[in-house]
């Protein structure tokens, strides 16, 4: 491989891995927010012990993603320099934001949050958590949006040395692209807390059954009330996906239609055209003269444009439209190495996008479906017994998680060639557009950016190996019995560290807590 392919091996690799942990902190702290919420409206108990309990995963899950996230931000200088010069007079601007106010206000109030339990009035130290996980949303939106504005380019045109100059930040804010995308990755982010939630209550809720814990204790009803929260807002994310990602189908049938036509291996344009369901043959060679599917006839017109006989174009047809804009070949220039010269072909690896797309859908139901499970199966004050019930709900915490991970390769490895793709609706003179090839770094050898990316395999391997054990030791351990507010003892107080006392098991957990961020 050449030191582009090994750059974009390295670069999809550790985002994908970050992004495992992304949707997990930004659903997982808006359901923790509520529960947190729920203790100081009601006083119950089962909702502290399930904010103490659900918070600690939350943190763990925050602390590696910002550890793996900061790599993000030296791979644009390590491998991709050239990207970097083109797109920075637009993410100057998004990223500092992102970095100066969302993160700050997230790490800040996080802070407060975990240090403050008994030491700030309840509803400070509750506003102090809505406001990290406000603020992790909002980073999410800064960092969506200037993701949509390579997918989209808006609100700026092309500067004298030929890189963009952006002109207008609030349209490069309300990108239609951006408003799209950000709301499909809250509600996937939903699902994909609402499946962890499933997961380990019905497995707890099991245990304790099996155990002869008495049904109607407090710890049991922190997992019951987990699983039905886990189940509802799964199944009501599920829909929201089902619509946001219908918006953005529309919208790629306009601003991209290769990357639909690519996920659907069409091939020949079709009016009306359907819907795949299952193709063979040719797809890893991208060759269309022996490709084979299983459809629903309109289907696919009605996603793109909302009735059942619109064409879309297929890939043979927009193949040519796009060699006649953008050219046949690359041009001879240096900046495109060994590329220079060479074919492009304008097609995305379709069975890259053909499957990343069935998965991503596919995953999305299966977790619907344990949701589904997990709500009837305690409906009434039941207990699910049932072995592989309990323990498939368990296995598929997963599957929102490769969802996730498959809609974003779709996203990303659909828009290939371009690492920023024109926007149709700006005369083809005055478009901004980038080619992959010609975003890495010059000068880089294969060697170096090998070296990187064993390097970062063999870290992010570990990292990974010490979430796994945190948070199914986490899992294994469940909520601690008698978790209460921890009160510090009062200034001048007799009370010494090695009495013991009432609050000494609350203090312990404050402990471990704090040790978690």
């Amino acid at each position: 491989m050449d030191v582009l392919d090994i750059a974009r091996w390295q670069f999809g690799i550790t985002t994908v891995y970050h992004f495992l942990m992304v949707p997990l902190t930004i659903g997982l702290g808006i359901l923790v927010a509520v529960m947190h919420t729920q203790w100081v409206r009601t006083g119950k108990p089962e909702y502290l012990r399930m904010t103490r309990f659900w918070g600690r995963v939350y943190l763990v899950n925050f602390v590696l993603g910002v550890a793996t996230g900061l790599v993000q931000e030296f791979q644009f200088g390590l491998a991709w320099s050239e990207y970097s010069r083109f797109v920075g007079d637009v993410f100057g601007s998004l990223l500092a934001m992102e970095a100066l106010l969302a993160f700050f206000l997230e790490s800040t109030f996080l802070g407060l949050w975990i240090f403050g339990w008994g030491r700030i009035p309840k509803k400070l130290h509750l506003a102090s958590l809505w406001a990290a996980v406000v603020g992790s949303i909002v980073s999410a939106y800064f960092i969506i949006a200037a993701n949509s504005w390579m997918q989209h380019p808006v609100g700026v045109v092309v500067g004298e040395d030929g890189r963009p100059q952006q002109v207008d930040f609030l349209a490069v804010l309300t990108n239609n692209t951006a408003l799209a995308a950000f709301t499909h990755a809250i509600v996937a982010a939903l699902m994909v807390a609402g499946a962890l939630l499933v997961g380990i209550g019905l497995y707890q809720l099991r245990k304790r059954s099996l155990a002869g814990r008495p049904a109607g204790d407090v710890d049991t009803s922190v997992w019951r009330r987990s699983v039905r929260l886990g189940g509802f807002v799964s199944l009501a994310a599920f829909v929201l996906v089902a619509v946001t990602g219908d918006w953005q189908g529309k919208l790629m049938y306009h601003q991209q239609p290769l990357k639909m036509s690519s996920a659907e291996a069409l091939c020949e344009t079709e009016a009306p055209a359907p819907f795949s369901v299952f193709a063979w043959a040719k797809l890893g060679s991208n060759e269309c003269d022996d490709v084979h599917s299983i459809t629903i006839p309109g289907l696919l017109s009605f996603l793109a444009h909302s009735d059942f006989s619109t064409a879309v174009p297929g890939i043979e047809e927009l193949q040519e439209e796009y060699s006649a804009v953008y050219g046949e070949t690359y041009p001879d220039d240096p900046s495109f190495g060994d590329r220079a010269g060479r074919p492009i072909d304008y097609t995305p690896v379709l069975a890259a996008t053909y499957w990343s797309f069935r998965l991503m859908i596919g995953m999305g139901g299966v977790s619907a479906g344990v949701a589904a499970y997990a709500l009837w199966a305690t409906r009434r004050g039941r207990v699910p017994t049932s072995r592989i019930g309990v323990y498939g709900s368990l296995a598929a915490v997963g599957a929102p998680f490769v969802a996730n991970a498959a809609g974003w390769i779709f996203t990303e490895m659909g828009r290939q060639p371009f690492v920023v793709y024109p926007n149709p609706d700006v005369p083809v003179d005055e478009q901004v557009y980038f080619f992959t090839a010609q975003a890495v770094s010059p000068g880089v050898t294969a060697a170096e950016v090998w070296t990187s990316l064993i390097s970062l395999g063999l870290l992010y391997g570990a990292l990974a190996v010490v979430e796994l054990f945190l948070l199914v030791r986490l899992a294994r351990h469940g909520v601690t019995t008698g978790d209460t507010t921890p009160t510090p003892p009062a200034v001048g107080s007799s009370h010494r560290d090695d009495d013991p006392g009432p609050d000494d098991d609350a203090r312990a957990d404050d402990d471990v807590l704090s040790f978690a961020y």
